[in-house]
């Protein structure tokens, strides 16, 4: 029996695996962040797999942790997104382009340039991750002594998007006449100046772009706290979260949902995406044995740092072999603490064993065979866990191969993934209607 709800697919890829083991993973290409034409082989195997869309996450700062665990680190030497993506959309022609940017530490002109360029570079395949970021050492990089407080983040955040829409519909789409015969260009009543000015920002406009071919960028956003989820439901398309379990997915699935019905938002034009780290195994044991190679590939100065990271505090002064002492709130993302602390409590762990965990990969991680990935996958599209997954791979290129050859046809069997995609743009493949511009709604 067909499924009437298909998966959405994403693939998570900066780094190009989260897990801190996979560039040394026997067969893993260990420059695969930072090399060209691997990146080329990994997009266009995704596109034959008929993902969804290649997604960027970006660090302004090199990781706040020890040299020690730092030099470990396979993410310190990455492209800049707009720059990957825009050669990457001249290899593909459908697979959507995600490429995350701060609303902290840009400013609002530049983003909407950014990314109107590159949808009309990629024929309307572009999407914008709004991130606050969260890490502090990216303030010591702009110019800021501290990082802005987490609540001045994400009013600055919501603010932010305003404009940037506002820009994004800066022209009709029907502005550019481009008339020979009478020398008119463009129809100045078909330009709108946004001349914004609020409690963060202060913008003219309009943009000097025509008007994205999708209206607006997908909007994609990353937050899990109570403001990131509000953020969430007044103005994402597709939310990348972190819940690890399926009922934990089902309440996060609830509350954003249900936040926008009560603004009144049709809940169907956002797409929940949890991230998952899938190990595809010809056997369940085979699968465990890949999953437990790449954890011992992690180094404990690597593990420990990143649980600082998590933490907003440093653990390398907690006793490592005692339960995890308490955690004092910090400027950090809340999130992502919350997430870690509930993990030591719900699995008994000492700082040693968490750091381990979290030094690998600490969230959902789906490891089978191709069948029972299908299972898992299936059980949460259809109980209101997700909307499909932003998937992370163990390691590249054998983790994405075997996701592809092996996961994808078992997904698009049972009738709940597509086997040709649905049309040109990101919102046509994901099923989300394109914006009507606000200042020219009428016409």
């Amino acid at each position: 029996m067909v499924s009437r709800r298909q998966l959405k697919l994403g693939a998570f890829m900066r780094p190009i695996s989260i897990h801190t083991g996979a560039w040394r993973y026997p067969g893993a290409f260990p420059d695969a962040n930072f090399n060209l034409a691997h990146l080329k082989r990994f997009i266009q195997k995704l596109e034959s797999g008929r993902f969804d869309a290649f997604f960027m996450a970006d660090h302004l700062a090199v990781l706040n942790m020890p040299i020690e665990a730092l030099k470990r680190s396979h993410t310190v030497t990455s492209f800049e997104p707009f720059t990957l993506l825009s050669a990457l959309s001249q290899v593909t022609e459908h697979i959507g382009l995600i490429a995350t940017a701060s609303t902290s530490f840009d400013e609002p002109f530049h983003v909407a340039r950014r990314f109107a360029s590159l949808d009309h570079l990629s024929a309307g395949r572009a999407g914008w991750n709004i991130v606050t970021t969260s890490n502090p050492e990216a303030a010591l990089n702009f110019g800021l002594e501290e990082h802005l407080q987490h609540d001045a983040r994400y009013a600055r955040a919501r603010e932010f998007y305003d404009v940037v829409t506002g820009l994004w519909d800066s022209w009709h789409d029907d502005a550019f006449v481009r008339n020979a015969e009478t020398g008119v260009f463009f129809e100045p009543e078909r330009l709108h100046v946004l001349n914004h000015r609020g409690p963060h920002l202060s913008v003219k406009g309009p943009l000097n772009i025509a008007r994205p071919v999708q209206g607006w960028p997908v909007v994609v956003q990353a937050g899990a706290s109570d403001s990131g989820r509000q953020l969430a439901a007044e103005t994402a398309e597709v939310v990348f979260t972190a819940q690890s379990s399926l009922a934990d997915g089902q309440r996060f699935y609830a509350d954003v949902k249900g936040r926008m019905e009560r603004i009144g938002r049709d809940p169907e034009h956002l797409k929940i995406l949890p991230g998952a780290l899938v190990v595809v195994g010809d056997t369940l044991e085979q699968a465990k044995a890949i999953r437990a190679r790449l954890d011992s590939l992690v180094h404990y100065e690597s593990a420990i740092a990143s649980l600082s990271i998590a933490l907003g505090h440093d653990a390398s002064k907690f006793d490592p072999d005692r339960p995890l002492p308490e955690i004092p709130p910090s400027n950090a993302s809340k999130s992502a603490r919350e997430r870690v602390i509930a993990l030591a409590h719900k699995d008994n762990l000492t700082v040693r064993q968490l750091a381990q965990r979290l030094g690998g990969y600490s969230g959902l991680a789906i490891v089978g065979t191709p069948a029972s990935i299908a299972d898992e996958m299936q059980e949460w599209l259809e109980t209101g866990g997700s909307d499909g997954f932003n998937i992370m791979f163990p390691w590249l290129p054998g983790g994405l191969d075997d996701f592809v050859d092996k996961v994808v046809p078992e997904l698009q069997r049972r009738g709940i993934f597509r086997r040709e995609y649905e049309g040109k743009t990101l919102r046509e493949n994901l099923g989300l209607p394109r914006p009507v511009n606000k200042y020219f709604a009428a016409s």
